[in-house]
């Protein structure tokens, strides 16, 4: 009774997360994410999870993510990806090769001498910083990383995303500003309501009800048949095939208008992201997280703060102005509901669809970048 207790725990704290984000706008510029994280946190160091709580917790963590991977990619209008503005696109290639060398300078610094596989946390960070947390717990089931370490990296990255994105809202515009051009607005006709941006309770709304069961009904379509052609592959190969076919179907089934225009796809795939995130944060052992190597500590912070500080070097080269500069290195380092934040701190709204459609990118291209890195970083 216990174990059923805890799996409704798990699947009924996310609805809240997103009821609460609609109503409080506290909630809301917290991220239903980071929410969703330290309540899980809470729960494990409550010392009340029961006895065979692990089963739940993999459960709940091993399907979570594959249903939530076509849900967020449904929405994504990949003709989009082809109208960003000159400078968006720009910043946005600088912004992707900027996270690559810092990962790749960062491997080097920070490997350790006896280990054999911390190329799967370069993998990590290369699909947690091109796209966010979705493409950090694919990549973790494709190359089978241990739990601990996966933990650490998830815990570690949110401590330092909060110290990079507490930045950019207070100083970081004006110290842009000092070495960087000042954003020249081409076209202010869209508007777009931020304060929708970040709440993703479409899911509770009845004319939504079988909206939700078409796009729920096809990503288990999806994912069945991403697990039949991963099932012909050997085994040890079974997840990448898994997570790859499922992202590579869901945005060719994105190309159907009858798909593409259920927009309440993308707030049940929160849903389940945040399901995942609670149920991830559970696990957590400050005593082990404490004891986690060094180098799975500064790894993360020398990729977040290091690539901002590359991207920033290249842009006066490139003559990227600050604004755009910023919202793109957000949507990519903290993934798409962090941008309407930075845009209203920064008082600009011009770059608000912009940078969406940039954090969107970065969800569909994640799971691919960071596997092939990780490939590149295995042989060096």
């Amino acid at each position: 009774m216990s174990q059923i207790i805890l799996a409704l725990f798990y699947l009924i704290v996310p609805a809240l997360i997103l009821y609460f984000c609609k109503k409080s706008s506290l909630v809301r510029k917290i991220g239903s994410i980071v929410v969703a994280y330290g309540i899980g946190l809470l729960l494990g160091l409550s010392g009340y999870l029961p006895e065979g709580s692990a089963k739940i917790q993999d459960l709940i963590i091993s399907g979570s993510i594959p249903i939530a991977i076509p849900l967020l990619l449904f929405p994504t209008r990949i003709k989009d990806w082809f109208n960003l503005a000159g400078p968006t696109f720009k910043a946005l290639i600088v912004g992707l090769i900027s996270v690559v060398i810092t990962v790749f300078i960062g491997y080097f610094l920070f490997k350790p001498e006896d280990s054999e596989n911390f190329w799967k946390v370069g993998a990590l960070l290369i699909g947690v910083y091109s796209g966010g947390t979705p493409n950090l717990a694919s990549l973790q089931a494709m190359l089978d990383v241990k739990p601990e370490t996966y933990i650490a990296i998830h815990s570690y990255d949110m401590v330092f995303s909060t110290l990079y994105f507490l930045f950019l809202i207070t100083i970081g515009h004006k110290f842009f500003l000092s070495f960087l051009s000042p954003f020249k607005a081409i076209d202010s006709k869209t508007e777009t309501n931020t304060e929708e941006l970040g709440v993703f309770d479409k899911i509770f709304n009845k004319e939504s009800a079988f909206p939700l069961l078409k796009v729920f009904g096809l990503a288990l379509l999806i994912l069945g048949i991403s697990a039949g052609l991963a099932s012909l592959f050997p085994a040890s190969s079974f997840m990448v095939v898994v997570i790859l076919s499922l992202s590579t179907l869901s945005l060719a089934a994105s190309l159907i208008p009858g798909v593409n225009r259920i927009e309440v796809s993308f707030d049940l795939g929160m849903y389940f992201i945040l399901v995942f995130s609670v149920a991830v944060a559970s696990m957590i052992n400050l005593e082990e997280l404490v004891k986690a190597s060094s180098d799975l500590v500064f790894y993360p912070a020398f990729v977040i703060f290091g690539s901002l500080l590359l991207q920033a070097i290249i842009s006066k080269f490139t003559k990227t102005d600050a604004d755009t500069l910023m919202i793109t290195s957000t949507a990519l380092i903290c993934s798409p509901p962090f941008v309407p934040v930075v845009c209203s701190a920064i008082n600009n709204r011009n770059i608000l669809v912009p940078g969406i459609t940039v954090g969107i990118i970065g969800y569909a291209i994640g799971n691919y970048l960071g596997f092939f890195i990780g490939e590149i970083l295995k042989f060096l």
